[in-house]
């Protein structure tokens, strides 16, 4: 048998994926605008006690200034026109510049957004707006999610806005060199791995040397980001690397490795990974799921959000 990208996804299928999350986010897109705004504005108001203010410099906010800057000089009811147009995905200027953002520099624009609303250079959500009852619920059921959770569907929901044509806005291009900020280059141990594709992949990508993380992929290898298609060829994974992956801290802690049909080897590790838009107060639980081939290059990786912690039990490291 020979893996193909398809047949790779199905390795490891007993991980516990987090499938709430897509489930939520289609609840979110299917409330009106208004509702959507409202939500949107009570989850950042309450998830905003706890982003660190060195998120805004990891998100390159340079990128946005131009137009919050347009918004904020805007009469009341035009921002709120702005704000109902990014949800609706209409095609306007700024619809179209928000769409060529990166998913941190969109995270950045709406939590400015929310700052300035809350000191009312930015119209506020009317005082006692009441959600819809079908808003309540998808509001209540995103308080009930774990603080990585709660961030990837805030992520999910912001990502999507803007307008979506049907051919692929130009993303801007966001600067290959690093952070100044960048920690030191430092050696990772994952209990139950020692296989160095995978650790020289974790440390890579702590570095963010996205060159020497895409460099241990096979020329056709793919990498699945969470409730996402792969993305396949070096080129590709480069580019979304750049794009998705400064200022993320992966914290890898435990794995299994398995032999596979053909010569090919399977890594499952789980670990968490922290943004800097909570810093080292919220981890995302992931699971990595590595297929790598005869060669020792990574041929696919999907990386999961866990449903629970409960996933470290499942593979036997705790009694």
């Amino acid at each position: 048998m020979s893996f193909t990208i398809e047949s790779a996804r199905s390795i490891f299928p007993e991980t516990e994926v987090a499938n709430a999350i897509p489930a939520i986010v289609e609840s979110f897109n299917q409330l009106s605008a208004e509702d959507q705004l409202a939500l949107l504005w009570f989850a950042y108001t309450e998830m905003g006690v706890t982003i660190t203010p060195a998120a805004m410099g990891a998100a390159n906010m340079v990128f946005a200034e131009k137009t919050l800057t347009q918004i904020k000089q805007m009469s009341a009811r035009e921002q709120t026109q702005v704000m109902c147009d990014l949800i609706n995905h209409a095609d306007t200027p700024i619809c179209r510049t928000y769409s060529s953002f990166g998913t941190n520099v969109k995270l950045g624009f709406w939590y400015q957004l929310g700052e300035w609303m809350k000191q009312g250079i930015v119209a506020p959500i009317p005082e006692g707006y009441k959600l819809s009852a079908q808003a309540s619920d998808v509001l209540q059921t995103i308080r009930q999610l774990e603080g990585g959770q709660q961030l990837t569907v805030l992520q999910n929901i912001v990502v999507n806005m803007g307008y979506a044509p049907t051919v692929s806005a130009q993303k801007v291009k966001e600067p290959v060199v690093p952070p100044k900020d960048i920690a030191p280059r430092a050696k990772v141990s994952i209990e139950g791995i020692d296989n160095l594709t995978v650790l020289s992949y974790m440390e890579n990508m702590n570095a963010f040397d996205f060159q020497g993380a895409v460099a241990l992929f096979a020329e056709n290898g793919a990498l699945q980001p969470p409730f996402q298609d792969p993305i396949v060829g070096q080129e590709n994974i480069l580019a979304y690397m750049r794009e998705e992956c400064y200022g993320l801290k992966l914290i890898p802690e435990r794995g299994i490795s398995e032999p596979a049909e053909g010569g090919f080897t399977q890594v499952k590790v789980t670990g968490k990974v922290q943004t800097p838009w909570f810093g080292d107060s919220v981890g995302i639980n992931l699971a990595w799921r590595f297929l790598l081939n005869p060669q020792g290059k990574i041929f696919f990786v999907a990386i999961d959000v866990l449903a629970t912690p409960q996933e470290l039990l499942n593979m036997g490291f705790i009694q």
